[in-house]
């Protein structure tokens, strides 16, 4: 890896994909009886998501048991998506299908929330649906320090280029990381500044972590998962994986101008300080009049998965079921048992309050949703 460690004594641990062997990776899985989960948060993404999803199947579960389960998380997809997914061989699990008494929002923080619920790994790799050069050394790189240097957290880092009309930009992909996110981990979380690509959407985490941590819906949840691991295992307990090249769809400058908003808000919600305002107020010419238009800053954050287990009363895991069932159902997974409990937890209170701030009224600790991060 061309990345060179931060001067001081608290260096990230950084390694190649390479470094780690399908064979060694398997051994130590089935010896530690370790279960693994990948998951693919999707939002019309039927352009790509069929060949991840092959690619992964065919040898990390078919060749060799490394992945026992693979699920498609699709959030409010429009095309053909979770069909493709599906035929690919995935568990195709609609976002709105799971915790139905809670309203799904759009994002993709809240679809890596709600796969806590439905899957079964001691292990979770998370890998963007959008790739277009995606292979298995992605998952096997990513797990390499979970399952061999006892590391808890394992994120990607990459050749990030760009695309445009005029040819490509070897580097030129990641605008919203390197105008936004790197400067404020930098100032803020120094030891942070070592990720190579602090907002890669493909990492690695045991489970027993995910379900301490609250979740942004949107896309503020890799910052805050960097911030929030950092506080409760250190620099010491994460890791980087070069992945090699990661080419993938680029957005407009105004797009990645909401994306950044969400980014900053999250971030200095973790430093006590919360933002002034909820919308983002952007200009663009058109017919030489100048119009601007003004959006929402979503930063909805849903609580603990534990804490919200833990208040229903529920196992956080579905039960286990075998590889061949996995494919194509909830396996019961889109209720939760015992919501017609006599003493008054058959509903999850205050979905419509007037800020907007949807979560689980009357519960201290998962009210996290009014700007309480921890």
């Amino acid at each position: 890896m061309a990345h060179r460690d931060a001067q001081g004594p608290a260096a990230l641990a950084s390694f190649r994909s390479h470094d780690f062997r399908l064979s060694d990776l398997l051994d130590r899985k089935l010896s530690a009886g370790t279960t693994i989960s990948v998951v693919l948060p999707a939002r019309d993404e039927e352009a790509t998501v069929a060949g991840i999803v092959r690619s992964l199947r065919t040898h990390l579960m078919d060749e060799a048991p490394l992945v026992d389960e693979l699920v498609v998380m699709d959030s409010f997809s429009t095309d053909a998506t979770a069909a493709l997914a599906a035929e690919a061989g995935a568990t195709v699990v609609a976002c709105s299908d799971v915790l139905p008494h809670l309203p799904a929002r759009p994002g993709k923080g809240e679809a890596l929330w709600r796969s806590l619920f439905v899957t079964t790994g001691d292990v979770l790799v998370f890998v963007d649906a959008d790739l277009e050069d995606a292979g298995p050394h992605f998952v096997t790189g990513l797990l390499g320090p979970l399952l061999t240097t006892g590391h808890a957290f394992s994120k990607g880092c990459y050749q990030r280029p760009l695309l445009t009309e005029h040819g490509v930009s070897p580097d030129g992909g990641g605008r919203v990381t390197e105008l936004v996110a790197r400067p404020l981990l930098n100032l803020y979380w120094p030891e942070l500044g070592q990720f190579v690509q602090p907002l890669a959407g493909e990492y690695a985490v045991r489970r027993e972590l995910l379900e301490l941590l609250p979740f942004p819906t949107g896309y503020g949840v890799e910052i805050a998962m960097l911030v929030d691991l950092l506080g409760r295992i250190g620099i010491g307990g994460m890791a980087q994986v070069d992945l090699g090249r990661r080419t993938h769809s680029h957005q407009s400058t105004h797009a990645l101008g909401a994306m950044a908003a969400e980014v900053l808000g999250t971030a200095i919600r973790r430093l006590d300080l919360e933002p002034a305002n909820r919308s983002l107020r952007q200009f663009r010419h058109l017919d030489g009049v100048v119009v601007d238009r003004v959006t929402g800053v979503p930063l909805v954050e849903r609580p603990p998965a534990a804490s919200v287990a833990r208040h229903l009363l529920l196992p956080l895991r579905p039960p286990a079921v075998e590889p061949r069932d996995r494919r194509n159902r909830l396996d019961g997974l889109n209720r939760l048992d015992g919501l017609n409990r006599p003493d008054g937890l058959n509903r999850l209170d205050g979905l419509n309050r007037p800020d907007g701030l949807e979560g689980l009224d009357g519960l201290d600790e998962l009210d996290l949703l009014d700007g309480e991060a921890s």
